[in-house]
């Protein structure tokens, strides 16, 4: 089986989705002390220049969240950007062709996500960091099963997000709620429910009256009316 990987590309896709964690309400696990400074502000730019082959800040945002999980081994949110983090550099060892690296990397950023949504199951900064990468990762593995398993595990963490913030979720920007329904959206077309998809965009042609919108699922994008 090919390692799991996620390619330059479709992490940067998987960005798009994680731009709707500037309306995400910061949660704080237990026994973490409040934060001075939302965690993804202090890491994500790094992380998302390590997505454009800046290794050196790929390294830089890793060591933030090492140097965190050192004095807090259940900081939820340092852990999950850590496997995100993971699973770029299995990219970049199975471009040099190092494939058993490449799927040690990938297996443990995997493992390490898996282990942060079961520290914090109810912090949206945790799930939706996961679902987006695990959406993207599901396109890149060959075996069908592990790849569906992927995408109904980044469904499923995206349809929580929502549930947790659904008293706030009308006071979120529209580009994070539009990022965050188009993400169901698309998510459930992926795995041929095409009911489930429409519903996704129904609602966002009735809430997000200036978001554009795909119709029929896959077919390309307009504006809603």
């Amino acid at each position: 089986m090919r390692p799991t990987v996620l390619t330059l590309s479709l992490l940067v896709t998987a960005a798009a989705v994680l731009a709707l964690l500037d309306a995400v309400t910061p949660w704080q696990a237990a026994g973490q002390a409040p934060a001075q400074e939302r965690f993804d502000y202090v890491v994500r730019d790094d992380f998302f220049a390590g997505l454009r082959g800046d290794s050196a800040r790929l390294a830089r945002a890793m060591k933030v969240c090492e140097d965190l999980l050192a004095k807090n081994p259940r900081h939820a949110e340092a852990l999950v950007w850590h496997g995100a983090a993971l699973l770029i550099q299995a990219g970049q060892a199975f471009q040099r062709g190092e494939a058993e690296t490449a799927r040690a990397l990938s297996n443990r950023g995997v493992g390490e996500m898996e282990a942060a949504v079961a520290m914090a199951p109810a912090d949206p900064g945790v799930l939706v960091p996961r679902g987006a990468v695990l959406s993207a990762a599901a396109r890149n593995v060959r075996d069908a099963e592990r790849a569906t398993a992927f995408l109904r595990t980044a469904v499923g963490d995206y349809e929580k997000a929502v549930a947790l913030q659904t008293p706030s979720f009308p006071q979120m920007s529209e580009h994070a709620r539009g990022e965050l329904l188009g993400g169901l959206a698309e998510g459930w077309q992926r795995l041929g429910d095409e009911d489930k998809s429409r519903g996704y965009l129904t609602r966002m042609v009735a809430e997000l009256p200036g978001r554009r919108t795909p119709t029929p699922p896959g077919s390309g994008w307009r504006r809603s009316r």
